[in-house]
């Protein structure tokens, strides 16, 4: 049972029940149930009844590295584009959130050297991407059926609309948890892919020192 306002997961018909708690403890109880225990196979597990309840369930895959095509020449400048896809599960009524973070900032480096952080023109993700000449800079953008509003567009522009056009919406990685998908529901059993696609670019007149550049991104998949 759910409203604008609320919603019931689980419920059962009985004669009684309670909570009861003090400073050291806490009690649910129900009076009533027939059946009502946990039981298993080798197959199965089945929970029956309101103190069982259902476990909320949640998985995320974990894909393989990403590298970066093609190389970017250190005098000449260029463009590597790489992208990976992370599929969630959640039976969760209430759905789940999806993250991602960088381990260091900026977020692609070699040793002492690195690419900023992508830089948008504003608040909101750029809708194309576009750095100066004298820049080298690495980014992301999310696509996928749950993809949070700020990575939607018009078409033209980001965090508006209801559009999730191909390689539009460019953002910075940052060292803090990025909100990039959503769900208010389960999508159990066949769960949702999100992909994010990266970016690195230098520019034409930027001398990029050469290097093996690396990023350690994490993605984290939390039930609602």
């Amino acid at each position: 049972m759910s409203s604008q306002n609320y919603r019931i997961q689980s419920d059962s018909v009985n004669v009684g029940g309670a909570r009861e708690s003090s400073t050291t403890y806490r009690m649910e109880d129900t009076i009533g149930e027939i059946a009502s225990d946990e039981s298993a196979s080798t197959s199965y597990k089945l929970k029956a009844g309101y103190q069982q309840m259902q476990e909320i369930f949640i998985s995320i895959t974990s894909p393989a590295d990403v590298t970066m095509s093609p190389d970017i020449g250190g005098v000449s400048g260029g463009t590597g584009n790489g992208q990976a896809a992370w599929t969630v599960i959640t039976d969760d009524p209430a759905g789940y959130t999806l993250d991602i973070k960088d381990s260091t900032s900026p977020a692609l480096k070699s040793g002492s050297y690195s690419f900023a952080d992508y830089t948008p023109a504003g608040a909101d993700p750029d809708y194309s991407w576009g750095i100066s000449a004298a820049d080298s800079e690495f980014g992301f953008t999310p696509e996928g059926n749950h993809i949070v509003q700020k990575y939607k567009d018009d078409t033209s522009t980001c965090n508006t609309g209801t559009n999730d056009t191909a390689d539009k919406c460019w953002y910075n990685l940052s060292t803090s948890d990025e909100n990039i998908a959503s769900s208010s529901s389960a999508n159990h059993p066949s769960g949702t892919a999100t992909t994010v696609k990266f970016r690195a670019q230098s520019g034409s007149s930027h001398l990029q020192v050469e290097g093996t550049y690396q990023a350690t991104i994490t993605v984290t998949a939390t039930a609602n």
